[in-house]
């Protein structure tokens, strides 16, 4: 399997009277079958977790994971170099949260204008408008970068 590397890792976290953490984190190949995989497999997890495939929570988050995965691969991609995805459901908020080990190419966090008529932009201006909060980090443990977006999503 060329196209995924076997650390997957799947929990459901209950304490008596909170809601249940949903945690799923996978690494990919850097490459656009590797955010394909990723963008499906979001999707696929979150229909697991309650929210089907034609809901808004589910057709959102997955555009944005989408976006964010693209971008790693497109601008975060060093060759022999994966990145990493992790997607958390607690509380009522969804976060997708996308690690590559490029940290001198960080996002503009502005975000907010809509892209000119150049190349590239978009996705950013994108995830901001859909998103609820989204920024970046540096990674943990590792060179590189987290950029991450939440959505909130109804009471059930």
């Amino acid at each position: 399997m060329d196209h995924m590397n076997a650390h997957t890792h799947r929990a459901v976290e209950t304490t008596a009277g909170t809601p249940a953490v949903r945690r799923f984190g996978m690494q990919f190949t850097s490459t656009p079958r590797g955010a394909r995989l990723a963008r499906r497999l979001v999707s696929h997890r979150l229909d697991e977790w309650g929210h089907p495939y034609t809901s808004s929570v589910n057709e959102t988050v997955t555009l944005i994971a989408a976006e964010l995965v693209n971008n790693a691969v497109r601008h975060g991609h060093v060759p022999g170099r994966d990145f990493r995805l992790q997607l958390t459901d607690h509380a009522g908020v969804v976060r997708v949260e996308v690690s590559d080990v490029r940290d001198e190419r960080l996002p503009e966090l502005s975000g907010r204008q809509p892209p000119d008529n150049t190349e590239g932009g978009r996705g950013l201006y994108l995830v901001a408008q859909l998103a609820s909060a989204w920024g970046t980090r540096p990674r943990a443990a590792a060179p590189g970068k987290t950029v991450w977006a939440e959505l909130s999503t109804p009471p059930a």
